[in-house]
């Protein structure tokens, strides 16, 4: 649903934002970009949905070119900003109905659809007085109102209560499983894991590893095991490596003492493996 060839963008000719990418997001995907902020995802988004040009490159959604885009292209695709961007003046209700009518094709009751964000109670009060998560609740719901085939969600959780945040989540998985394919940007690793079939790192404008959650902590990650047991009346706990003998051998002794009180695994998280890849962490 999305290929991406060769893309660059600069924004001052002496530094690319976006520097010399290439992926491809299939039909059904969950496609994260996990970043720090500055790493290049959201400018990457705002090429792909016609917002910035193609300077250099080629990009296709949905099986069309997105350089030189018509009508049917974004009647085809739909994208939440993490900066709200509603009509002050307008209520709730009254954006989402405006929206709607910029479409030739089918979009979703906006009634049903300020329910689904927690919005109903705010529907005709005007957006102008609604705090930053109603807004960026309702521009949520917005994004979504012409049953896209391909969605660009740009930090969606970001600032929301974790009530609200569970209800957004749980939202653009069942959107997911009825069909839609998303790209989402972030550097909220809980979120790209929950949520994600494949993950690209993005650092200073390039994409250093692509692949799923799991398969990357398996290639980046060290397999270790946390142990806790018991000695002359203490708990004591061990941080143990699978992958060295000498952690191997421990294990083993502390398993044939019979003083283990718990044993957890210890993967490495997202964040471990950007870290070792870039030295950045993601915030």
């Amino acid at each position: 649903m999305i290929k991406v060839y060769n893309l660059k963008y600069s924004y001052d000719k002496k530094k690319n934002a976006v520097d010399n990418i290439s992926f491809h997001v299939e039909k059904g995907e969950v496609f994260g970009f996990l970043g720090p902020n500055g790493a290049g995802k959201s400018t990457t988004q705002k090429i792909l949905t016609g917002l910035l040009p193609v300077q250099d490159g080629e990009a296709f959604v949905a099986g069309m070119k997105v350089k030189g885009q018509k009508s049917e292209f974004f009647n085809r695709i739909g994208v939440s900003f993490e900066i709200a961007n509603a009509y002050d003046k307008l209520t709730g209700f009254e954006n989402l109905k405006y929206y709607a009518g910029l479409f030739d094709v089918e979009t979703f009751d906006c009634l049903e659809l300020i329910k689904s964000v927690g919005l109903e109670d705010v529907k005709d009060m005007r957006v102008g007085n609604y705090s930053k998560g109603m807004k960026q609740r309702l521009i949520f719901a917005r994004s979504m109102i012409n049953y896209p085939e391909v969605w660009f969600l740009d930090e969606p959780v970001t600032g929301l209560d974790p009530s609200s945040s569970r209800d957004i989540l749980d939202i653009i998985r069942k959107r997911n499983e009825e069909g839609a394919t998303i790209l989402l940007t972030t550097h909220n690793m809980a979120v790209a894991e929950e949520l994600c079939h494949r993950i690209a790192f993005m650092n200073e404008g390039k994409i250093i590893a692509v692949d799923t959650p799991r398969n990357l902590r398996l290639k980046y990650g060290e397999k270790r095991v946390r142990i806790e047991y018991g000695e002359n009346g203490n708990i004591l706990s061990e941080d143990l490596s699978l992958e060295s003998e000498e952690g191997r051998k421990r294990i083993n002794d502390l398993v044939s003492s019979g003083k283990i009180e718990t044993i957890h695994s210890e993967e490495a998280t997202l964040e471990d493996i950007f870290i070792e890849l870039t030295g950045r962490r993601l915030v």
